[in-house]
């Protein structure tokens, strides 16, 4: 997130002093694309101290906005997350961006369609969903697929940290109902949402098949994160959607994108069984596995 900032503040002095990105690429003897990754806070960019002043000196930024932005740089170059420890064995560049926003976000909203949201698994059953084919993982290389399995598990720690994040999912009833291995899988899988949602901080709500067609239907998963607002109330971080497939990721934060997935969410919230009838039915598909 501190990338983001960081790019955001310099696209901001960019523009303020009146250059496109072209004219500013071509005095900076930089490629547009170079100058593109750095505004979007790309994770493979090094903001180095002596290519950030060349920035502001070409942007006219005041004494003050060039100390803010030297600061963060040199945050930026310091800063060595947790699940670093785990770039470059089944974590995709793509998805590193997804981790650290979640790590930053105040709330996440989450809807899935076919599998238990990756914060709600157990072992159990992430071992399971591992040993199928991935473009990012293979499923051959144990090593690989257990360091990827551990990293789901580290990742459940946010929800029971300090100023964790509020956290509502909305779950299909198809997740509830497709076996991922055996019962007794699925009748633990269970229980561990009924235990997480338990929470003060987690909400669980599921879209039964009787509810119909619903706008997420046409949407399929998708998570929306928010993040903490300054003390005076304004959004430093954008709202953020995030949707994922095989090989990569759409990150969406225009306003009118948030907007549709605002609208997607309150249509199926709507839909939905509240929280106490969901835990009901939950409870219900649990005791059936159970009994199998």
């Amino acid at each position: 997130m501190l990338r983001r900032q960081l790019g955001r503040k310099l696209e901001a002095l960019r523009k303020a002093s009146g250059l496109t990105m072209e004219q500013a690429a071509e005095q900076l003897d930089r490629a547009r694309a170079t100058l593109y990754r750095i505004e979007n806070g790309a994770e493979n960019v090094r903001f180095r101290a002596a290519d950030v002043r060349e920035m502001l000196s070409l942007y006219g930024a005041s004494d003050e906005d060039s100390e803010l932005v030297l600061a963060m740089a040199a945050a930026t170059r310091e800063n060595k997350n947790w699940w670093h420890d785990y770039v470059g064995s089944g974590l995709p560049r793509w998805f590193q961006l997804y981790i650290g926003l979640e790590a930053a976000a105040s709330s996440i909203r989450q809807y899935q369609a076919e599998l238990v949201p990756g914060l709600l698994q157990t072992r159990a059953y992430t071992e399971r969903l591992f040993e199928m084919p991935s473009g990012a993982i293979d499923a051959a290389d144990t090593e690989e697929r257990q360091r990827a399995i551990q990293l789901r598990v580290e990742r459940q720690a946010l929800l029971t940290r300090f100023a964790a994040p509020q956290l509502s999912v909305i779950i299909n009833e198809a997740v509830l109902r497709r076996p991922v291995g055996t019962a007794k899988i699925m009748a633990e899988q269970l229980h561990q949402i009924l235990k997480a949602a338990e929470l003060p901080n987690v909400t669980v709500q599921v879209l039964t098949f009787s509810a119909g067609l619903h706008a997420g239907a046409m949407a399929g998963a998708f998570s929306i994160l928010e993040f903490p607002r300054d003390s005076n109330g304004k959004e430093v971080e954008p709202p953020v959607t995030y949707l994922e497939a095989a090989t990569g990721a759409i990150y969406l934060d225009k306003p009118h994108e948030t907007a549709t997935y605002n609208a997607i969410w309150a249509d199926m919230t709507s839909r939905a069984l509240n929280e106490s009838r969901s835990k009901s039915f939950i409870q219900q598909v649990a005791e059936e596995y159970s009994r199998a």
